[in-house]
């Protein structure tokens, strides 16, 4: 299963993330994109891993801000390998112990690459190459009936148009990632002021 969550800055969005996947699974594998450039940012990284550990959930941290379509295929190739056994009860206990993956967050990682790119010429064709790729590895997982992805992004399109190049192409970029990150989600939820909104369930339809 493929779960989106998506929200404003502060909204409550990676609190509601880390609630709903213990609802999903026995353990999780938590993947942080985030890097710490200052002291203020490794303290915001301690202080979160610490909120995780206290919470009564069992995370494993794995510190990833580019390669994330390979580490996410490679946790699906390595848990795929579980059912290779049969579908006998010895199975069943441990497809139902596989971890949730929960990727935070999306648009951290984005901007990861923005900014690695940013002086090449072919950019946005870089760019929308990564996003194809991730997204060819998150189909996967909404294919999956057993194994269980939830990823956090941002809405970033609520405000202003950014008056400098590089943030509208972020703004753009953002869109489109959550626009196909969302086609493939089984579900879709938006949080704002704390609140979650299942998106899908409710969506029109043509």
């Amino acid at each position: 299963m493929l779960i989106l969550v998506t929200g404003g800055a502060r909204s409550g969005k990676s609190s509601f993330a880390e609630l709903y996947s213990s609802r999903l699974g026995q353990q999780g594998k938590y993947i942080a994109t985030a890097q710490a450039y200052d002291e203020e940012m490794r303290a915001r990284i301690g202080l979160h891993k610490l909120q995780r550990d206290s919470g009564g959930f069992s995370w494993t941290t794995i510190e990833e801000p580019y390669a994330l379509a390979k580490i996410l295929q490679e946790l699906h190739i390595d848990d795929t390998s579980v059912a290779d056994i049969g579908l006998g009860d010895e199975c069943n206990r441990k497809l139902d112990q596989e971890p949730v993956i929960l990727v935070d967050c999306l648009t951290l990682w984005l901007s990861n690459w923005l900014l690695q790119y940013e002086q090449n010429t072919d950019m946005e064709e870089r760019l929308h190459a990564l996003l194809d790729e991730l997204n060819s590895v998150c189909r996967q997982y909404a294919a999956d009936e057993v194994r269980h992805l939830v990823l956090v992004t941002n809405e970033v399109g609520y405000g202003l148009v950014p008056e400098y190049k590089l943030g509208r192409q972020f703004r753009d970029l953002s869109g489109r990632m959550n626009q196909l990150l969302a086609r493939e989600a089984d579900k879709v939820f938006l949080v704002t002021a704390g609140i979650p909104v299942e998106l899908k369930s409710i969506r029109y339809e043509f």
